[in-house]
C-alpha cells in the first residue's frame, strides 16, 4: 500500500510539479488556522469537488501559564563608594526600606556598601521587595573569594556567608594606538588594569608618554578572577607584546623553581627589568588623557636638555632608580626639585614639584614616590621637568633605560623558559590575530 502511494506521488510530483508545490504551499500556511484543502495529484483527481473544512480551534491563555507564578526580577551591578543602603537598592531597581534597614545594620554589608567594586547581584518580587541578595568580592589571599548572601524568610531576612576557591580563567586581547593606550584598551574591551600593567612591563623599553605612535600595536593574554560565572577582578599579565614605532617588544612571565619571586623576560630569555625606568612618571589613565590635550613638541626632546611631562598637579612622580638624595629642597628656575645620585656617576633631577617626599642623604629605591607634580619656579603651568646626567652630561633617559644592565634566565631554567616561551608565543600570536577568547 505504502509503495503504491509513494508511487503515485512520485508520478504527481513529475507530471504536475506546480500543482503539487501549491497544494503543500496551501496546506502549511493555512494548517494553522484552521482550514486547509486538497490539492489534485493526477488528472483522474482533477475533477472531484474539493471540500472545505473549518474548526474552531481554542488558543492556548499565555496568562494561565503565569497565574500560579510569582514574577521574579533579576539585576546586578557594582558598588560605588558613594552608595548608601537605600541608595544601592534604589539603583538595582529595588524599593525596600525593610531590606534596607537590615543592610545599615549588619556588619558583614559594610564589606561592600559604600566601597567601590563590590559585584552585588539582587532579586526582587512584582511589588519590588528584595527576595535575595549576594555580593561577592576577592579576598587578600588572591586565591579565594567571598560570598555574602542575605534572604528574605518567613520570620524576616537571614544572612550568611561563604569562602570559595576563584576560578581563573585566561583571556586574549589585542588593539591598534589611535590617541592613547587607554582610548585603545577601552575600544578592545580590556580592563584598565592590564593597560597599566603593559605600561609597567614595557617601562624600561617604551616611555608611554612621549613614545607611542598612532597605528602602535598590542597583544596581551591576562588572567581573569571569576566567582560563580561573573568576574571579580583581573590578574597577572601572562604574556604581551607591543609593537612600537615599528619594532616589536615581547614579554613572558616567568618564575623559576625555589624563587620567590617570578618576572617579565623577553624571547631570549633576558629581565625585562632594567636598572633604570624610561619615564618618572607612572603611566595611568589620568596623565593618558591629560597629556593628549597638550601640543605635540612638549613631547619632545627640548633646548634645555631636559624633557617636560605635562600633568595635573599633584601626580606622583618616582625615582627612575635606585639611589640616594642629593637635593632635596628650592633652587632657582628648577623651583622645588630633587636630585638623585645613582652609581655610575649619574645623577636623576625632578624639578618644579608642588611637594617634595623626601630628604637629603635618603636612599630610595626604583619607582619610590619623590615628589608631586606641580609648577614651581620659571613654569607656565603644572608639569615635570625631567633631566638624566652622566658625569654632568645630559642623555637622552629613554636611551639610558634601554642600556641599562639586565639579569638573565639562569642556565639550570633556561630549557624550562624555552618551553614556557613557546607554548606562550602561540597563545600571544592568536590575541595578535584578533581570536579573543575565554578558555579554562
Amino acid at each position: 500500500m505504502f509503495s503504491l502511494w509513494a508511487s503515485r506521488l512520485q508520478n504527481a510530483l513529475q507530471k504536475h510539479p506546480r500543482r503539487f508545490i501549491a497544494g503543500v504551499a496551501v496546506t502549511l500556511s493555512v494548517a494553522g488556522g484552521g482550514a486547509f484543502a486538497v490539492a489534485n495529484l493526477d488528472d483522474s483527481t482533477s475533477k472531484l469537488p474539493l471540500s472545505q473544512v473549518v474548526e474552531s480551534v481554542n488558543t492556548l491563555s499565555l496568562p494561565s501559564l503565569w497565574a500560579n507564578k510569582s514574577l521574579q526580577l533579576f539585576r546586578s551591578d557594582v558598588t560605588r563608594s558613594s552608595d548608601s543602603a537605600d541608595s544601592l537598592l534604589s539603583r538595582l531597581g529595588l524599593s525596600d526600606p525593610e531590606a534596607a534597614a537590615f543592610l545599615r545594620n549588619t556588619r558583614t554589608a559594610r564589606q561592600f556598601v559604600g566601597r567601590s567594586g563590590r559585584l552585588v547581584s539582587v532579586e526582587g518580587d512584582a511589588e519590588h521587595r528584595l527576595t535575595r541578595m549576594t555580593a561577592r568580592w576577592a579576598n587578600d589571599d588572591g586565591d579565594t573569594f567571598t560570598r555574602w548572601v542575605m534572604e528574605r524568610k518567613a520570620e524576616g531576612f537571614v544572612e550568611r556567608q561563604e569562602t570559595a576557591a576563584l576560578n581563573i580563567s585566561t583571556r586574549m586581547g589585542n588593539g591598534t594606538i589611535q590617541s592613547s593606550l587607554f582610548a585603545a584598551t577601552d575600544d578592545a574591551d580590556i580592563p584598565d588594569s592590564v593597560a597599566s600593567q603593559l605600561a609597567d612591563i614595557f617601562a624600561g623599553d617604551i616611555d608611554f608618554h612621549r613614545a607611542l605612535r598612532k597605528g602602535d600595536r598590542f597583544a596581551v593574554v591576562y588572567e581573569s578572577l571569576e566567582a560563580d560565572g561573573e568576574v571579580l577582578r583581573t590578574g597577572r599579565v601572562l604574556s604581551a607584546e607591543f609593537v612600537n614605532n615599528g619594532k616589536t617588544h615581547q614579554a613572558f612571565w616567568f618564575k623559576e623553581a625555589n624563587t620567590k619571586e617570578g618576572g617579565y623576560f623577553n624571547a631570549d630569555g633576558v629581565s625585562l627589568r632594567r636598572a633604570y625606568l624610561a619615564s618618572p612618571l607612572a603611566f595611568s589613565r589620568v596623565t593618558s588623557s591629560f597629556k593628549m590635550r597638550f601640543h605635540p613638541i612638549l613631547q619632545t626632546w627640548r633646548a634645555h636638555l631636559g624633557v617636560d611631562y605635562a600633568a595635573p598637579t599633584g601626580t606622583p612622580v618616582r625615582s627612575v632608580g635606585q639611589g640616594v638624595v642629593d637635593v632635596a629642597g628650592s633652587q632657582g628656575g628648577f623651583g622645588n626639585v630633587v636630585m638623585v645620585k645613582h652609581a655610575s656617576g649619574q645623577t636623576t633631577v625632578y624639578a618644579h614639584l608642588s611637594r617634595i617626599n623626601v630628604k637629603r642623604g635618603q636612599s630610595v629605591m626604583q619607582g619610590q614616590t619623590v615628589g608631586l607634580v606641580g609648577a614651581t619656579g620659571w613654569a607656565t603651568g603644572p608639569h615635570l621637568h625631567f633631566e638624566f646626567r652622566v658625569n654632568g652630561q645630559h642623555k637622552d633617559p629613554l636611551t639610558m633605560a634601554r642600556q641599562s644592565v639586565a639579569v638573565e634566565v639562569s642556565a639550570v631554567a633556561r630549557d624550562q623558559f624555552k618551553r614556557h616561551a613557546a607554548i606562550a608565543k602561540v597563545d600571544l600570536a592568536a590575541a595578535a590575530m584578533g581570536q579573543v577568547s575565554s578558555a579554562e
